[in-house]
């Protein structure tokens, strides 16, 4: 459901990577468990293959306990992305420990056989890969695009846990300094889209401090939410040329409200300043700008970066 803050990918991990080329290129190689792969190493601008044994990287046992640095892509059989670990992570990598391969076949088995600096592409049967390494069934749209699963990998570095933990917090200052940054500029540009959109519109609308646009459309005459207090909305999402992203209509909600507690991030923050200027039974058209919504990751395929939103909502009960 979109106006969730922690929207769930197909994959556990995941990111975007510049290895288009290497899965063209070659045939793959495979392991004794069925994994088919194709390995190539790190030459300073360029890479070339890199012969790995089908029973595995005998250098693997020195890396053992240890952190490993990565980015990683998952496409399905037709070659779309199903995640990107570069852009849902804001080019954070994405670390992970490195564990005796117990389960063959998976990703455990898969990682293992990369050196640091290594890229790869890796192909899976979808039954194996979702039986052994997300233990859920596979997906019907996964079945429908072809019975393999593609991931690429970029393997960074291998780091003490100490080492990991010191960068990962580096890379998290400097992402939330850039971050805030960028914020505070597309708020001024989501602004001036929002007054257009205003009076192309001919809406009616205050404006909170925080940013948010609101009208109210039919007012209720019920008490407005506190902070703590769950609610019960319908809502119909919109990017600003009309185009409906998400509805309370939609499955698995159809047609029934959705509840949440207001003011402790179970929502994006648009939706968490504007809701409890509602009385009960009010139904209002909320305009939100992107970094009070999905900011500069948007949301799955639905949501670009930067996507100011708009909203008609019904404040169906407060509890």
């Amino acid at each position: 459901m979109h106006l969730h803050r922690n929207i769930l990918s197909l994959a556990v991990a995941a990111g975007v990577l510049s290895l288009a080329s290497c899965n063209k290129g070659g045939d793959f190689a495979k392991t004794k468990s069925g994994i088919e792969y194709k390995v190539f190493k790190n030459e300073g601008k360029s890479y070339s293959p890199r012969e790995v044994s089908a029973e595995g990287d005998a250098t693997y046992k020195s890396r053992v306990g240890k952190i490993l640095a990565l980015d990683v892509e998952y496409r399905t059989a037709k070659d779309s992305i199903l995640f990107n670990s570069r852009k849902q992570q804001m080019g954070i990598p994405m670390r992970i420990e490195l564990q005796e391969v117990k389960v063959k076949g998976g990703l455990e088995e898969a990682i293992a056989l990369l050196q640091p600096g290594d890229s790869a592409v890796f192909r899976f049967n979808v039954d194996t890969i979702f039986a052994k390494s997300f233990r859920q069934p596979v997906p019907p749209f996964m079945k429908k695009a072809g019975n393999t699963m593609t991931m690429l990998v970029k393997a960074q570095k291998v780091q003490s846990r100490d080492e990991a933990m010191a960068d990962q917090q580096a890379a998290m200052v400097k992402q939330q300094q850039t971050m805030m940054a960028h914020a505070a500029e597309q708020s001024k540009k989501d602004d001036a889209i929002l007054q257009d959109y205003v009076k192309k519109n001919n809406l009616n609308v205050q404006k909170d401090t925080s940013g948010v646009y609101y009208m109210v459309t039919s007012p209720g005459s019920g008490p407005k939410p506190k902070t703590g207090q769950t609610v019960s909305v319908k809502y119909k999402g919109m990017l600003l040329d009309g185009k409906v992203f998400d509805s309370s209509e939609k499955a698995p909600n159809n047609g029934k409200p959705i509840d949440f507690a207001i003011g402790v991030g179970q929502v994006i923050p648009g939706w968490d300043r504007a809701i409890p200027l509602l009385s009960k039974g009010s139904k209002a058209t909320i305009l939100i700008p992107s970094p009070l919504a999905y900011g500069q990751r948007g949301a799955g395929t639905d949501i670009p970066a930067d996507a100011p939103l708009r909203f008609d909502v019904e404040l169906v009960d407060v509890k």
